[in-house]
């Protein structure tokens, strides 16, 4: 069976200045039902390297686009999405599975990415440096600008398609690199959409169609992309284990690498239990639960360990489960059945290790319940690594300073929340735990896209958010002037000797 979607896009993949064939589709399905979506183009390793190629030959040309051209398509861009915003996300319903009012907020933060974008293409500038802090600068001008790295890689992944699509291209173009993505598989269809548009809004206000480009693919294609020497940078969103892999390939090539976690949420024991409960049911199965700062475990002081699960208790029963074109629901099919396997395994070897089943744990019509687990042991992988899923676990520690030992004992370290009404508390959270962002009173998935965001440890390197991604994504270029070499001081005896490379030698 076939849902209705009518592409608005030409055929093939955008690759040069226009649209090239494919010799191979796949199908799109809807994850609830099964159902067809659509037959997308499957790109190869040769259209890859010809996506590149195009890409390495307009490196100077996009790197010298004025910034009111860059400015103007992604302002475009933002215009025709913002008009089309109720059909994009019907379509991320469909080709996700995720629950409609998550598509919702996909499309919002990506509008907010999209004119953040654009606004921050004004604040491309430098600085002046005083040379002459030292005496053999007296005389010199110097200052530095911001250039593009030049050719940009970027891999999404399927959860936030269109919104971690954005993140590479938005940036990317802005910065004044010409950019190819590659979409997951499971999910290439918005992003086809966005790429298309961004195209023609580049074209309309005076730049190359090239500059934006997008091959889809398996692992062959993705080795190409990210192992060509033209490639100046390569951002990455998925798993740690491929992150890893892509910085060994790539090297020397500079990577930016979000690679999830499994978020933990402390709740202290001066805490508002209520709020915290409806933090863990908000913050932990949004999206169904397939998001990197989703809430995985829950640390929970001892003296609050009763009271939280009886506030947590009354809450997860009102958790709409079911189909995600729905507005009410809240829970919905995983990405595919091999990812719903992986999932309820975890959670079977959880309780045979001896962590008890508080919540769901079960698969209805595909979809696995909300589930809470209780006291799930070290080396376990529900709490180890990231489920992905719709699964809380939930563990009891003696104290505050307790709890922050084991948000840290962990291999990730994206983003973490506490629970506190003290003052103390908060702060020594912010200096303690090891995360890329910490957050007081709040579900560690908040993000607003204009925030530095990435993880430390195994969660990744750099930083995404426009105006930190443009900054990972351009070099500085220092100028050193005298303004007449006749003005140029004698050497004295003070002088440091000139440098081995002054004298002609070669410095090994």
């Amino acid at each position: 069976m076939t849902i209705a979607y009518a592409p608005e896009h030409p055929a093939g993949l955008p690759v040069g200045d226009g649209w090239v064939d494919v010799d191979e589709t796949a199908r799109v399905t809807f994850p609830f039902t099964g159902e067809t979506v659509a037959l997308a183009p499957i790109g190869t390793s040769e259209i890859a390297a010809q996506a590149l190629s195009y890409a390495a030959a307009i490196r100077e040309q996009m790197g010298s686009l004025p910034s009111h051209v860059r400015r103007a398509a992604l302002a475009e861009t933002h215009r025709l999405l913002s008009e089309r915003r109720a059909d994009i996300e019907q379509l991320l319903v469909l080709e996700t599975g995720k629950p409609l009012v998550d598509c919702r907020v996909e499309v919002d933060r990506t509008l907010l990415t999209l004119v953040t974008a654009a606004e921050e293409v004004a604040r491309l500038h430098g600085e002046t440096v005083p040379l002459d802090l030292l005496p053999s600068g007296e005389g010199l001008v110097g200052f530095w600008v911001r250039k593009p790295v030049g050719v940009v890689v970027g891999i999404a992944g399927f959860n936030y398609p269109l919104l971690l699509a954005v993140h590479k291209l938005a940036p990317a173009l802005a910065a004044g690199c010409p950019v190819v993505v590659k979409p997951a598989p499971q999910t290439p269809l918005a992003t086809l959409w966005l790429v298309h548009v961004l195209r023609e809004a580049l074209a309309a206000a005076g730049g190359p169609r090239a500059g934006i480009q997008l091959v889809t693919g398996g692992v062959e294609v993705g080795v190409t992309l990210t192992t060509d020497p033209r490639v100046a940078a390569v951002s990455f969103t998925g798993s740690a284990a491929v992150g890893h892999q892509i910085a060994r390939d790539a090297a020397p090539t500079k990577v930016l690498l979000e690679l999830g976690s499994n978020a933990a949420l402390v709740v202290a024991a001066d805490a508002d239990v209520d709020a915290a409960a409806d933090a863990v049911v908000r913050g932990g199965y949004y999206a169904s639960g397939q998001a990197c700062i989703s809430v995985q475990r829950v640390v929970v002081v001892e003296s609050v360990r009763d009271r939280f699960l009886d506030a947590l208790s009354a809450r997860i029963d009102r958790v709409v489960v079911g189909d995600p074109r729905d507005e009410a629901t809240r829970v919905s099919a995983l990405i595919d059945a091999r990812s719903t396997e992986r999932v309820s395994q975890w959670v079977r070897s959880a309780c045979d290790a001896g962590a008890t089943l508080v919540h769901g744990g079960g698969v209805r019509e595909g979809v696995i319940e909300p589930t809470v687990l209780l006291d799930v042991p070290d080396g376990q992988l529900a709490w180890d690594e990231e489920i992905f899923g719709p699964v809380v676990v939930v563990r009891s520690v003696t104290d505050f300073d307790a709890a922050i030992d084991a948000v840290n004992r962990s291999r990730y370290g994206l983003h973490a929340s506490v629970f506190t009404e003290g003052l103390g508390s908060a702060f020594a959270a912010v200096d303690r735990i090891e995360a890329g962002g910490v957050v007081v009173n709040e579900v560690p998935g908040f993000r607003s896209d204009v925030m530095p965001y990435g993880g430390v440890k195994d969660s990744g390197v750099g930083r995404e958010g426009p105006r930190f991604a443009i900054e990972e994504l351009t070099v500085t270029r220092m100028a050193i002037i005298r303004p007449s070499a006749a003005h140029a001081a004698a050497p004295t005896a003070t002088d440091p000797a000139p440098e081995p490379e002054e004298q002609g030698a070669t410095r090994v």
